[in-house]
């Protein structure tokens, strides 16, 4: 009995080793940089994709209006 009990641990602890590789696959999605959009219609209002001009000139407009909590403070 006893060494059945053992031999069942053994394999239990043995099957952890069977991990699987995670590799990426060849068809993997690249990073982009952000202000080349997402591919998604849901965007700024006259902001173009590609334009990093406008992508920061968005970032420190909603940088200093929305979430500035010095000038959200009466």
């Amino acid at each position: 009995m006893m060494r059945a009990l053992v031999l069942v641990a053994a394999a239990l602890a043995l099957a952890a080793c069977g991990e699987r590789p995670q590799a990426m696959k060849d068809n993997a999605k690249q990073d982009a940089a952000a202000f080349q959009g997402t591919g998604m219609p849901f965007t700024a209002p006259g902001w173009k994709p590609g334009d990093k001009t406008a992508w920061e000139s968005q970032l420190r407009t909603r940088t200093q209006n929305g979430q500035n909590d010095y000038t959200k403070v009466n």
